[in-house]
């Protein structure tokens, strides 16, 4: 799996994602006066980077068929890995994460649901055959949960630190990290031209509706953010440094290009999660 996942980039993503999102729930809380990582926040980007893998695990299973056909050099289909052995790393991953959060029975609990509710996911997928590999938006629907449960496992983890209770900005702070990150899910799988079978966003929409709305999920997050912020004025542009990406990428896309660049939906995350940070850092 180290060739379809690397370990070091994979960590550093999954630190970016941990610091950035727990930088925004500061961003966004009036109550916060300072916010500084600590150990907890370790923690979190450790049991991210897992959680991670193994969301990635139950993806290569649901997708081995599509596998098959468009990407054989992949560990599964390519025999390197076996399907047992996914569900095995799947089970025993997963014991492995909420023990590392154990010491926080709420951060635990949210772990451990948002890991159910993959494995029930996968069951499904596995016996029903359902959602349908080529029902994009239900796939989408239907995967929501786990980066929402995700996020909130983040902001049990802040509240811990902050020493308050959950409020409405948490709330704000989940929907305007969902909604960054459907740019990555919008846009991924945009193409003017799709191969026989392949799975493409534009079908359901058509591709130019399919550009504005992975465009419009980004600019709305970014949006929402600069008009919630509690960090000095001075910093807004930390809030929309990652809109280059689908700026460039969306203007490229309508002007005739067929594919998205490869590197844009993990760039794009990469600044937004940055700049997460910074507006935390800046309170």
């Amino acid at each position: 799996m180290s060739g379809r996942h690397p370990p070091v980039p994979s960590l550093l993503f999954a630190a970016a994602w941990a610091y950035g999102v727990t930088g925004l729930f500061a961003a966004l809380d009036p109550l916060t006066a300072r916010w500084r990582p600590d150990g907890g926040t370790a923690v979190a980007a450790v049991t991210v980077f897992l959680d991670l893998l193994l969301m990635r695990a139950l993806d290569d299973v649901r997708d081995v068929e599509h596998d098959r056909r468009f990407h054989p050099e992949r560990p599964l289909p390519a025999g390197a890995v076996r399907v047992r052995d996914l569900v095995v790393l799947y089970a025993a991953g997963s014991a492995v994460v909420v023990a590392l959060n154990a010491a926080w029975p709420w951060r635990a609990a949210l772990l451990a649901g948002q890991l159910a509710y993959g494995a029930v996911v996968l069951a499904a997928h596995r016996r029903w055959r359902w959602p349908p590999g080529d029902r994009l938006v239900v796939n989408l629907l239907v995967s929501l949960p786990a980066p929402v449960l995700l996020h909130a496992y983040l902001y049990a983890g802040y509240l811990d630190a902050a020493g308050h209770g959950a409020g409405r900005p948490g709330a704000l702070a989940v929907v305007v990290a969902v909604l960054a990150a459907g740019y990555a899910e919008l846009a991924k799988k945009i193409t003017r031209a799709p191969r026989p079978g392949e799975r493409a966003r534009t079908e359901p929409l058509g591709f130019d509706a399919s550009v504005a709305v992975a465009f419009a999920a980004p600019a709305l997050s970014a949006g929402l953010l600069v008009a919630r912020s509690q960090a000095p004025p001075a910093w807004t542009p930390a809030a929309l440094l990652s809109m280059v990406v689908p700026v460039v990428a969306g203007g490229r896309f309508l002007l005739g290009r067929a594919r998205r660049p490869c590197a844009a939906p993990a760039l794009h995350l990469l600044l937004t999660f940055a700049g997460y940070a910074a507006l935390g850092l800046a309170r």
